[in-house]
């Protein structure tokens, strides 16, 4: 018989990891380090990025950090059963607050970006709580449409500067505190989030997404719980929006435009879907490829939606879970005529 049609490949868990996800059984330092290193060399990464970056790939990457944070707060909206088609909602309004207070009133921006944040999650908030009855693609139409609504009212009316916005705004201090305002707000959403969905309370917003019905058969006020994911990921979108003001020191209408959405979302594909740090990780990939894509002008569109293709065709399941599961699997060739 050929030895071929004996032999079977199987995929085994490390001695560190359990079977359930997320459990590991650790019974020496040198397995804890084997868990506290990737995150580790993830900060460790994005700092030593961002010391040794010149001017042009800093503000790269200050977009890549702003545009993981829109990727963030899609995925932990997805988690609660929120399909949104409109993060650029979160990031315009928290564009437009930030900006509003630093030009009427004067505040700076160590008080403008955290303020824009709070009052963009309540916003996103408010704008979305008579549609949570809405599910799939209704939810997600609305989300998509309020904020085409929200730009025809700015031309029309010509508030908040109108088609021209406002410009020569604050700027951040230097490029330190740009590094370090946008490190630390990634950094906090990844594993603040990360952490949230794995208390009881993320436990009931993640059954809300699998089972609504049966939540609310157990009391829970299904709605006001929604209303309140909303909120957190409003505010982490609306703290990237304030962010890119302030870094750009204008915001206008294009802060309303559907790049802010759509690529929030190819960076969830790519870096898998309900994981969070596997969007995070999109953003950061994503990102500086459509800069380094630049050179080819109209070919680069093209160039762009080639891998992204290229991505989930090869890796359906995203970036993130398969690099994961390399690192805390294993597979062997088992000899089957020994069973």
């Amino acid at each position: 018989m050929n030895f071929q049609a004996v032999r079977r490949r199987e995929r085994l868990d490390r001695a560190v990891k359990a079977r359930s996800d997320d459990i590991f059984a650790l019974t020496s330092w040198r397995e804890l380090l084997y868990l506290v290193v990737p995150p580790l060399a993830l900060v460790i990464l994005l700092l030593a990025a961002a010391s040794a970056a010149s001017p042009y790939q800093h503000r790269v990457l200050a977009v890549g950090l702003v545009f993981g944070l829109l990727a963030l707060s899609w995925d932990f909206l997805a988690a609660t059963g929120l399909i949104s088609l409109g993060q650029s909602l979160f990031f315009g309004l928290g564009a437009y607050l930030a900006g509003m207070m630093n030009h009427y009133w004067g505040w700076p921006c160590w008080i403008t970006i955290p303020a824009a944040a709070l009052a963009g999650g309540v916003l996103c908030a408010v704008l979305l709580a008579p549609v949570l009855r809405l599910r799939g693609i209704y939810f997600a139409m609305i989300t998509l449409i309020i904020p085409l609504i929200l730009v025809r009212i700015i031309e029309a009316t010509r508030i908040l500067g109108g088609t021209e916005g406002l410009s020569s705004l604050s700027g951040l201090p230097g490029r330190g505190w740009e590094a370090t305002v946008g490190l630390s707000a990634f950094l906090a959403a990844l594993f603040g989030l990360r952490r949230l969905l794995r208390t009881d309370y993320g436990l009931v917003l993640r059954s809300i997404r699998d089972d609504d019905r049966a939540v609310m058969s157990d009391g829970v006020n299904v709605y006001w719980l929604r209303t309140q994911a909303i909120f957190i990921a409003g505010a982490v979108g609306a703290f990237g929006g304030a962010f890119m003001t302030h870094l750009y020191r204008f915001v206008g209408m294009p802060a309303f435009t559907l790049d802010y959405s759509i690529l929030p979302i190819a960076a969830a594909v790519v870096g898998g879907v309900g994981t969070l740090a596997g969007p995070a990780l999109g953003a950061l990939l994503l990102v500086p490829l459509s800069e380094a894509l630049r050179p080819l002008g109209s070919l680069r569109i093209v160039a762009y939606g080639l891998c992204l293709v290229v991505f989930v065709v090869m890796l359906p399941e995203g970036l993130f879970p398969y690099l994961r599961r390399k690192y805390q699997q294993f597979e062997r060739w088992r000899d089957l005529a020994h069973d």
